[in-house]
């Protein structure tokens, strides 16, 4: 599974085209994936940087062609990415599962949350993973040498703990849920601080995309009641 289709379909749409003549200084700065290894319900995203209004236009690839265009959520210029990569995305769970084993990691990877960035002149995959056994995988790979930069491996129980319980009752669970839980993940190194800071804006549009049903009908219900006050 190659990234280059991905940016033809996406060079080749309406809604690029629309938006490059609208928005003639923006440039590309990530790569958003979710490789679900048991559903099979992939996301392709691909973001770029407006300077001129300091948003994120991010473009979804499955199926048609969407585009939202997000708040930014650090004062900071982001790198422009040439989206080039020496990995391929079907790669990403071999350079893992190997180092995984090197480390006696003996849970299966069921899903890969993946984000591609140039980070300080260095294109850097950062990819969080749900395990078998309620684990979470958190790993840096360079993909100039594919070579693990950093793996740390976390329970998900971890996190759980640390959301508030009102949280989880008004949610089913959902891409939203996992989002929610890798934000609770405390960065260690100047690295992953940069790399959170995309992530964040990135989760954004995805938590809008997929809304928890409950959500939505609470939203309802609160709407009618202030109607009938």
């Amino acid at each position: 599974m190659k990234i280059k289709p991905y940016i033809n379909k996406l060079n080749s749409s309406k809604e690029y085209k629309d938006f490059q003549n609208k928005y003639n200084d923006a440039f590309l700065i990530a790569g958003f994936f979710i490789l679900d290894y048991e559903t099979g319900n992939n996301i392709h995203q691909i973001d770029y940087y407006i300077p001129s209004e300091k948003k994120i236009a991010a473009f979804t690839l499955d199926g048609g062609v969407t585009m939202q265009i997000l708040d930014t959520m650090s004062k900071a210029v982001p790198e422009e990415l040439d989206i080039k990569t020496n990995i391929d995305l079907d790669a990403l769970h071999g350079i893992l599962e190997d180092e995984m084993k090197n480390r006696n990691i003996t849970e299966e990877i069921r899903k890969i949350i993946a984000i591609i960035q140039n980070i300080n002149g260095k294109k850097i995959w950062n990819l969080n993973c749900i395990l078998s056994g309620m684990g979470i995988l958190k790993a840096h790979v360079d993909d100039e040498s594919k070579t693990i930069l950093k793996m740390e491996k976390y329970s998900i129980m971890d996190y759980i703990k640390k959301v508030p319980i009102d949280m989880l009752k008004e949610k089913q669970p959902s891409e939203e849920n996992i989002s929610e839980l890798k934000e609770k993940i405390k960065k260690l190194s100047e690295l992953e601080a940069e790399i959170e800071k995309e992530k964040q804006e990135t989760e954004q549009a995805l938590e809008k995309k997929q809304a928890s049903p409950i959500r939505q009908n609470r939203q309802k219900r609160k709407s009618n009641k202030s109607m009938l006050q």
